[in-house]
């Protein structure tokens, strides 16, 4: 993809009006929306007006970037240039709206801030339900035919919550400038409607914004929109309705759908697909009924898609017998994954059992899983973030924000800095978790919170409650290590990744293994109609040349002609001792 495609370069040249571009999995989103934003950055000239690029995820943000850089560093040098905001929809409006502005409709005498949910003082702060009184942490905004509705989701059903409950607990919160991920959306949403300047100026300094994976936008992130486009923004929206997965959060793609019938909204499609072997692409076709076109010829190697049966507690077979398909199929174990629907499914195929001990110490014996286990240091230093401004003495309000949000005072970094050190440092830090637990571990623990305590005492005057002991008892704690030697093995950077699709959305994979109920199988080979569908989809079109689904065996006998009819292959059933690379054998025959 040197160059641009026909349809990629009626994008790129389209005049500067609202465009809906719709366009399929591996269609090169990325590049034409860069090639794009180049294009009307010098379509603008020296005008004073920015123009922002947003997109869902920070992955996809870091490409936008990183792409933006290496195409406009053969422009000339100009003022222009450098007028382009790249982010996420939610920083954009945390920055642009929540932070700085959003603390005059929250009548709060602070700055707003991001609550995580786990802060000490919201106990104060829950709402009624028919079971229990819940967080606030978990209290939803959605807009519903132009009226805002709340709510919360238990056991997957969503439940109303009271209108005028819901707006006086907000308030209250609001005061004190705390605002959860939800309702962030709720106060730029706000801001926006009753500071009309504001409004105004930001539509002004914003008068183009180009929107990627379009079909994600929710129903609060639309009205706010919509507010942008009233007050003049011309906004551009770029994605694949049939990969709409967030239903959850308002997000039915709806938006994107039918954006071309606005007056003056130009229609575009991107129906090449750079990604995937021919094979993938015909199924995906017949998935979702579209008739995009395969750029890539067929592999020479073993590639396709492929279903399999297991049975209970075979997962590791599985992943063995599709490690050995894509050494055949030439795969890089780094560019590829195993997929789940769900959180907690792919937690469990990793092992994420909730860790050993109570209280605290089971947050920092999670921080220590995760960052040994996981190779995930980010979320171990926000469990360690959490958990130290716990045993801190009347820590104040948003203390945890301060330290794990990024912050241009000084002293917030340092804090940042010495709690972050503490997480990674084995040595002197957060004890390994191959320790044992209830001798080795929880004694260098408690030594060196001592440590650390003493050291945000001395250096920035925060006091350690009292009884620290009793807060750190090691009750629960077993006699052996939180991380086995063998679990650690399995965080080998060889190792395969095991994560959610939703996580894996807008990634390119040489292979995917998507570890399926019987519900998601069938939803998978139902189509796009149904959100589980359309994960399955996702899913299937995140693989460049090998497709594997899972299911259980059980399901085998209801399934196989279904997946035989839409064009997939079976493997050889999973048993001990595990296939070699017989089980692939003949494996191009029928795809190729």
């Amino acid at each position: 993809m040197s160059g641009l495609t026909t349809e990629q370069q009626n994008v790129v040249d389209a005049p500067m009006v609202p465009l809906c571009v719709i366009a399929c999995a591996g269609s090169g989103k990325t590049k034409t929306a860069v090639h794009r934003l180049v294009r009307m950055r010098c379509n603008l000239g020296a005008a004073r007006g920015r123009v922002a690029l947003l997109s869902f995820s920070n992955v996809a943000v870091n490409t936008f970037r990183k792409a933006y850089d290496d195409l406009a560093s053969s422009l000339p040098s100009s003022p222009g240039r450098s007028r382009v905001d790249i982010d996420t929809l939610d920083g954009f409006i945390t920055t642009h709206i929540v932070r700085p502005h959003g603390h005059r409709t929250m009548k709060s005498p602070r700055a707003a801030y991001l609550v995580t949910g786990n802060e000490a003082f919201l106990e104060g702060f829950k709402f009624p339900t028919s079971t229990f009184p819940q967080s606030i942490k978990a209290l939803n905004l959605a807009f519903v035919n132009g009226k805002e509705v709340f709510f919360h989701v238990f056991n997957d059903q969503v439940n109303l919550v009271d209108d005028s409950v819901s707006r006086k607990l907000i308030a209250r919160l609001g005061c004190t400038g705390a605002y959860t991920h939800d309702l962030g959306r709720y106060w730029a949403y706000r801001s926006l409607k009753e500071q009309p300047k504001l409004l105004a100026a930001l539509a002004r300094r914003y008068p183009h914004i180009v929107i990627d994976e379009a079909q994600d936008i929710g129903s609060v992130h639309q009205a706010i929109l919509e507010l942008l486009i009233s007050a003049g923004s011309c906004v551009t929206l770029i994605g694949d309705p049939n990969q709409g997965i967030y239903d959850f959060a308002g997000a039915d793609g709806k938006f994107l759908t039918n954006y071309h019938q606005r007056p003056g909204v130009q229609q575009h499609s991107l129906q090449k697909n750079f990604r995937s072997a021919p094979s993938i692409v015909d199924l995906a076709n017949s998935l979702c009924g579209r008739g995009d076109v395969a750029e890539r010829p067929a592999p020479t190697a073993p590639h396709g898609a492929f279903f399999i049966g297991y049975k209970r507690d075979q997962h590791r077979q599985v992943f063995t017998a599709f490690q050995v398909a894509m050494s055949a199929a030439g795969s890089d174990a780094k560019r590829s994954a195993i997929l789940c629907r769900a959180k907690k499914q792919a937690g469990t195929m990793r092992g994420d059992d909730a860790p050993a001990g109570q209280g605290l110490v089971k947050a920092f014996a999670a921080a220590a899983v995760l960052r040994d286990r996981r190779q995930d240091f980010l979320k171990a230093f926000q469990r360690v973030a959490i958990a130290v401004v716990t045993l801190l003495d009347n820590a104040p309000n948003g203390l945890v924000s301060q330290i794990t949000q990024p912050s241009s005072n000084p002293a917030d970094r340092e804090l940042r800095k010495v709690v972050w050190a503490f997480t990674r440092d084995k040595a002197t830090g957060l004890p390994s978790s191959s320790l044992i637990a209830d001798q080795e571990w929880h004694a260098q623990l408690l030594a060196r919170i001592k440590v650390l305590l003493a050291k945000l005492e001395s250096d920035f005057g925060f006091k350690q409650v009292a009884n620290l002991g009793n807060k750190l008892t090691k009750k629960a704690l077993p006699s052996t290590a939180l991380t086995s030697a063998e679990n650690l093995a399995h965080s080998d950077a060889k190792a395969l990744r095991i994560d959610t699709v939703h996580k894996a959305k807008g990634e390119s994979l040489d292979a995917v293994l998507y570890m399926a109920t019987k519900e998601h199988a069938q939803a998978l080979l139902d189509g796009v109609s149904t959100e589980v569908g359309r994960i399955g989809y996702v899913a299937a079109t995140r693989a460049r040349d090998l497709l594997w689904v899972a299911v259980p065996h059980n399901s085998l006998k209801d399934l196989r002609p279904q997946f035989l009819a839409r064009g997939f292959k079976e493997v050889g059933a999973v048993a001990t001792p595990v296939p070699g690379t017989k089980s692939m054998s003949g494996t191009g025959s029928r795809n190729d």
